[in-house]
C-alpha cells in the first residue's frame, strides 16, 4: 500500500512558509467583548477614561482636617481645634476645605474641645483626583495585549466591555488511532491564551473525505488542522485540504515539525500541525502565533535578550527550535531540535536557529521568547 501523502524532495524554508501565511494578511475588524472575556486579547481603539477617583478621597479611615490647623501639635503639646474634625471612611469624598486624614488616635476628644496630638502635611491620607487613572488615559494602548491589571483598571473605571481584535480560529482535530486528543486540547488552550476565539471540530475518521467534511474556512480567520499531516498509511490531512481547494505547501524545514504544512483556502491562511505534541508546539510557535499576532494587530511580541552560557550547534538547512533555561543571567541551552514534554516543562524560553545558521557561539546575546507568555 502506498501512503496517500509524501513529503516533497525539497522542504519549504521556515521563513518562506511564514511569508506565505502573512502575505497581504490584515488585522481583523475590532469588536466589543465583555470585560470578563477580554483577558489576553489585543486592545483596539478605546475611548478616553474619566479620572479615578473623580475627586479627592480618603485613603484610610480617620479624621479629615486642614493640615495648616495642626501646625505645632504634639502629644506633649496638644493643639485645641477651632472646628470639630469630620470622620471619614476610606473611599469617602474629602469634606470641603480638608486636605489631610489622620488616625483616630491622633485626635483627643476626651475634653470639651477636640485636641490634635500630631502635625500633618497636605495630602496625607488622601488619594488625589486621578490618582488611580488619569483623566483621558486608555485602559491599554491599542495594539497591546490586555492583562489582569488592565482589566482591573477597566472595572474600576466602570467599563462593561472592551474593544479588541479577536481572531476566529477554527481547529480541526484529526484523532489519532489511539482516539486521544491531547495535542488538540493543548492547541485549543494555547489559542485562547493567545487572544483568539477557538472553535473546535473533530473529524469522524482519518480519511480525506471525513476530514474534508469538517473543514469550513468561511467562518474563521485562520484554519488549523491537528494531526494527519505525516506520511503514514492513515495520514490524509493534506489530501483533505487540497480536496477543499487549499493551495498548500507540505513539508517545512523545521525541526521538530517537518511534516507541518502551510497554505491558503481563498484568503484564509491554513496551517496543518502534526499530531505529536513536540512537533505541534514547534509549528505553533513559529507559524501559527505570528499569524495570530498579525490578525490581532499585536504591535510586537516581547522577547528577552541574554548571552549564551555555552554554544548552540545547529544543522544547516533546517530551522531548529532551542529550549533555554535562565541561569546566572545567561541562557543555558537544554535541547536543540528536541521538545520532550519534560524539557518544555523545565525550560524558561525558546528560540529558533535559522536554517542558514550553524548556531551561536558561547557568550553571544540572543533573543528568546518566554514560555510563560505562551503556555
Amino acid at each position: 500500500m502506498i501512503p496517500t501523502q509524501r513529503l516533497p524532495a525539497s522542504l519549504t524554508p521556515l521563513d518562506v512558509a511564514l511569508a506565505t501565511l502573512l502575505n497581504n494578511l490584515e488585522p481583523v475588524a475590532p469588536r466589543e467583548l465583555w470585560t470578563a472575556e477580554a483577558l489576553g486579547c489585543v486592545a483596539s481603539e478605546m475611548p478616553p477614561l474619566q479620572a479615578v477617583p473623580p475627586c479627592d478621597v480618603a485613603a484610610a479611615d480617620g479624621w479629615a482636617l486642614r493640615a495648616r490647623d495642626l501646625v505645632g501639635a504634639s502629644s506633649y503639646s496638644p493643639l485645641p481645634l477651632a472646628l470639630s474634625p469630620t470622620w471619614v471612611e476610606a473611599g469617602d469624598a474629602m469634606p470641603e476645605g480638608c486636605d489631610c486624614v489622620v488616625d483616630a488616635s491622633c485626635i483627643d476628644q476626651t475634653g470639651p474641645i477636640a485636641e490634635a496630638l500630631v502635625e500633618a502635611i497636605p495630602g496625607q491620607g488622601v488619594r488625589r483626583i486621578g490618582g488611580d487613572i488619569a483623566e483621558g488615559r486608555s485602559v491599554v494602548p491599542s495594539g497591546q495585549r490586555i492583562g489582569r491589571v488592565d482589566l482591573l483598571s477597566a472595572r474600576v473605571a466602570g467599563l462593561k466591555s472592551i474593544r479588541v481584535r479577536h481572531p476566529r480560529l477554527r481547529l480541526v482535530d484529526i484523532p489519532a488511532n489511539s482516539s486521544l486528543s491531547h495535542t488538540a486540547l493543548l492547541i485549543c488552550e494555547l489559542a485562547g491564551a493567545a487572544g483568539a476565539s477557538p472553535a473546535w471540530a473533530e473529524a469522524s475518521g482519518r480519511d480525506a473525505a471525513s476530514i474534508a467534511k469538517v473543514i469550513e474556512p468561511g467562518d474563521c480567520d485562520l484554519l488549523v488542522t491537528i494531526g494527519g499531516s505525516g506520511v503514514g498509511y492513515t495520514d490524509a490531512a493534506i489530501a483533505a485540504l487540497v480536496q477543499c481547494g487549499a493551495d498548500i505547501a507540505h513539508g517545512i524545514a523545521l525541526q521538530p515539525g517537518r511534516t507541518a504544512a502551510v497554505g491558503r483556502i481563498g484568503k484564509i491562511p491554513v496551517v496543518a500541525l502534526p499530531g505529536a505534541p513536540d512537533q505541534a508546539l514547534a509549528a505553533w510557535w513559529t507559524l501559527v502565533l505570528p499569524v495570530l499576532d498579525r490578525l490581532s494587530g499585536l504591535l510586537q511580541r516581547q522577547s528577552f535578550t541574554l548571552p549564551l552560557s555555552r554554544k548552540i550547534a545547529s544543522s544547516v538547512g533546517l530551522a531548529e527550535i532551542v529550549l533555554l533555561k535562565e541561569s546566572a543571567g545567561a541562557w543555558t541551552p537544554l535541547a536543540v531540535g528536541e521538545l520532550s514534554l519534560d524539557l518544555v516543562a523545565r525550560a524558561d524560553a525558546w528560540l529558533v536557529v535559522p536554517g542558514a545558521s550553524e548556531g551561536f557561539a558561547a557568550g553571544t546575546p540572543v533573543n528568546a521568547y518566554l514560555l510563560r507568555d505562551l503556555i
